[in-house]
């Protein structure tokens, strides 16, 4: 089966250029093709999963992808799917970005043996000249087609800057830079870049004459409508330092069951029967396809050793959910817990001293950070959400103490059903 039909089978495929050559290129020979990371951060987040995932099926079929950094467009900002000015970063930022996403990359994606390609497209639009580039590229550009893209119109009323009217250009000339160098022929990115794609198809044939091609993939937001890895604590982000493993696990396995078929499909590997076998299932099968998805997914991401703890925690804080081997058997989790394991689980050290004359609960799961602030912890423990070794506090005030301290010389604090945070005594 061609890249594209496995692509488009798991719901990765909104628009493309033209689905037939598409799919016979990708069918008939190994093609290059790229996606861009904007380096707003030094860290990618699970809303930039769709693109990676896409480029690791391109390479798994055979295919030799381009993880593009924008190391020079990040100076300038992708006005796309924005509705204010994004900050401007300094080169210092941007390196410091550049440096942190090319690692987290290598975790997905074989770079070895140039199987895969890792560029910043700084190097070649850093030294460009203004007037060479505005004679030689701008003027096949024309304003008013510009101002029909998407990216662009939604600007117009608050504001578009110079600047940013030159992204269009600076990502074209990117697709033509990279198909004349690198022979590249497949541009993919998010839909809200399909503006910006068409543009650099359009560059590309007028410079040099070359067929090259565009995919989009959807935006993904959840069946509730929030965006895709927004949740209450923040950002889930993919390095390890800033969103624990364990969370990681959390979000996935707490996916809504109206979006459980749709994210295996887009996250994890697991082939396509088993997983349109989810259809099927209710209650508990449910819940076991949850846990199978978030195993897969942390594992992709973090490795098989970090997805284990991750299950062993959430086994033991929620309990055990045996998997029968016929649910999902191409996937290695594990199909029952092994003792209880809570080591995944975030944990907080308080002063032992601090600790034996008791700490008043609302303070305690704030300063946990299970909640926000101290207002939000008295309205969770007054609605009796909040909960000390399983059992609901009932006062706000309820003061807790070392006397609380279980068999393992721990206090388990939940917020609801989902949140866990381990209290251990310690010196200060």
């Amino acid at each position: 089966m061609s890249v594209f039909n496995v692509l488009k089978n798991r719901g990765f495929v909104e628009q493309a250029s033209d689905d037939r050559l598409i799919e016979e290129l990708l069918g008939e020979q190994n093609i290059t093709c790229y996606i861009g990371f904007d380096p707003t951060a030094t860290s990618l987040h699970i809303g930039s999963l769709i693109p990676i995932m896409a480029l690791v099926h391109m390479q798994r079929g055979g295919h030799r992808p381009i993880a593009l950094v924008g190391g020079g467009t990040g100076l300038i900002g992708d006005p796309s799917g924005k509705s204010e000015l994004r900050r401007v970063l300094t080169v210092e930022d941007i390196e410091a970005n550049v440096a942190g996403i090319q690692k987290q990359l290598s975790r997905y994606l074989d770079f070895s043996g140039g199987k895969a390609l890792m560029l910043n497209n700084a190097e070649w639009l850093a030294g460009l000249n203004y007037i060479e580039f505005l004679r030689d590229i701008g003027r096949h550009f024309s304003v008013n087609r510009m101002l029909a893209a998407e990216s662009y119109r939604m600007r117009l009323e608050t504001g578009l800057t110079f600047v940013e009217f030159n992204y269009m250009l600076l990502q074209s000339y990117d697709f033509y830079y990279l198909s004349r160098h690198y022979d590249c022929v497949l541009q993919m990115g998010g839909n809200d870049q399909w503006g910006n794609i068409v543009a650099g198809i359009d560059l590309t044939r007028r410079m040099s004459g070359k067929q090259v091609f565009g995919l989009t993939f959807p935006l993904i937001t959840t069946s509730q409508g929030s965006k895709m890895g927004k949740t209450e604590k923040g950002t889930i982000w993919i390095d390890p330092e800033l969103t624990s493993p364990y969370e990681y696990y959390q979000y996935w396995v707490n996916t809504d069951d109206a979006d459980l078929k749709r994210f295996l499909a887009l996250f994890t590997f697991l082939p396509m029967e088993e997983i349109r076998a989810v259809e099927r299932y209710a209650d508990a099968e449910l819940n076991m396809a949850k846990s199978v998805l978030a195993y897969e997914a942390t594992k992709i991401t973090h490795g098989d050793e970090a997805a284990r703890a991750a299950w062993k925690a959430s086994a033991a804080a929620f309990g055990a959910r045996t998997i029968p081997g016929e649910l999902f058997p191409s996937s290695s989790i594990p199909r029952t817990a092994a003792g209880e394991d809570l080591s995944a689980i975030p944990a907080i050290t308080v002063d032992s001293e601090i600790l034996d004359k008791g700490i008043p609960a609302y303070e305690l799961f704030a300063d946990t950070g299970l909640c926000s602030s101290r207002g939000e912890a008295r309205r969770l423990i007054s609605q009796g959400g909040a909960y000390i070794n399983g059992t609901a506090i009932a006062r706000v005030d309820e003061l807790i103490g070392s006397d609380r301290l279980d068999g393992r010389g721990e206090i388990r604090l939940r917020k609801g059903k989902k949140n866990y945070v381990i209290v251990r005594p310690g010196t200060s």
